[in-house]
C-alpha cells in the first residue's frame, strides 16, 4: 500500500535550500519515491490554512518512506533543510485499492 509524505515548507535561505533541493531527488529515487506535487500554486477551499510551499511525495509503502527518512544519506539533508527553511512534515498511509 502506498504512503505519502506531505511537507509545507517556508524557505528562509533560497540559496541554501537549492542545495537541499538538488540533493534530495537522488535519495528519493533510491527508495522508489516520486513527486506528486512540488511547490505549485495552491488554493484554499475551506479553513484558514495557507500553505507556503506544499510538497507531496509518494512512496511504495510506509516502510519505504520511513527507511528513506531515517537513512544515513538523508539525515544531513534534514539538517540542511532545517537551516534553510521552516517545515511541517507528515507521513500518511494510502488507502487500500477499492474492490
Amino acid at each position: 500500500m502506498p504512503a505519502y509524505l506531505i511537507a509545507n515548507i517556508e524557505i528562509t535561505d533560497p540559496a541554501g535550500f537549492e542545495e537541499y533541493r538538488k540533493g534530495v531527488a537522488p535519495t528519493l529515487a533510491a527508495h522508489g519515491a516520486r513527486y506528486l506535487a512540488r511547490g505549485g500554486s495552491t488554493e484554499v477551499l475551506e479553513g484558514t490554512w495557507v500553505p507556503t510551499r506544499l510538497v507531496i511525495i509518494e512512496f511504495p509503502s510506509m516502510v519505504a518512506l520511513k527507511s528513506w527518512y531515517d537513512s544515513p544519506i538523508y539525515r544531513p539533508l534534514i539538517e540542511l533543510r532545517n537551516r534553510t527553511a521552516r517545515s511541517s512534515v507528515v507521513a500518511i498511509e494510502g488507502a487500500a485499492p477499492a474492490t
